[in-house]
């Protein structure tokens, strides 16, 4: 079956692409499930941007009153004044939407061996939202953890691989490579004697062809094949999607 444009009518009419993309990952699980070896687990993850997480927070406990400062051990504490900053200019953090599948090996204590990034149109409206995306990716990478992109947004005509590679200060391939926006590429930095060599390969993909098949390395030695025609087609067909 053919890839689906679901950023514009018809089909943006009927059905979300938030849809696809929150229940794609639960469907790739259960396909990896029946290819990974023992020692690998997948699980989906599907988390928004406009969802803060804090891990330290400094809390407010209320009104100090009029007797604020006030005294600790009968030694008085005055309010610190911070000198003027350096720089400043106003900006905001940018959402980060993530939807993906991360494998783990158990073996070694659910050590993230692979993710598969199914990228959204927040990860790719504005500069920021573009830099915070591609410097995950490229610090998975530099962790030896290898990756898969999947775009298939056809409403922002930006390509994150490239942006990635550059990030990380790889040359871009060769000039006549295809550099569209819509793509699937794995990639992964894999020994060569006594260096490591980025390796990758990339799909164009096309509204109205079927999705690759990719190699999804779960050690410099293993890959297993990830089919992403047949995950995308369960996904349609459980969301009855035609």
């Amino acid at each position: 079956m053919p890839l689906r444009d679901h950023f514009r009518p018809p089909l943006s009419h009927q059905s979300s692409w938030e849809e696809v993309h929150g229940q794609w990952p639960a469907v790739i699980v259960q396909k990896l499930g029946k290819l990974l070896p023992p020692q690998y687990v997948a699980a989906p993850r599907v988390h928004l941007g406009s969802q803060a997480e804090i891990d330290i927070a400094a809390y407010d406990r209320g009104d100090y009153g009029s007797d604020y400062p006030s005294s600790v051990g009968g030694l008085a504490t005055a309010v610190w004044a911070p000198a003027k900053p350096t720089f400043e200019f106003e900006t905001e953090l940018a959402d980060f939407d993530e939807y993906e599948v991360r494998i783990y090996d158990t073996q070694r204590g659910r050590h993230l061996v692979a993710a598969i990034e199914l990228i959204s149109p927040a990860n790719k409206d504005r500069p920021e939202s573009r830099r915070q995306f591609v410097a995950k990716c490229a610090e998975l990478l530099r962790q030896h953890v290898s990756i898969v992109l999947v775009d298939l947004v056809t409403v922002r005509d930006f390509n994150l691989y490239t942006e990635m590679l550059e990030w990380i200060g790889e040359e871009r391939e060769a000039p006549n490579a295809n550099h569209q926006s819509t793509y699937a590429v794995s990639c992964c930095w894999r020994p060569r004697g006594l260096k490591r060599w980025l390796e990758s390969w990339n799909h164009p993909l096309t509204i109205g062809s079927p999705l690759p098949t990719l190699p999804l390395w779960l050690s410099d030695e293993l890959a297993i094949p990830l089919d992403l025609e047949a995950s995308y087609e369960q996904t349609c067909r459980d969301l009855r999607i035609t």
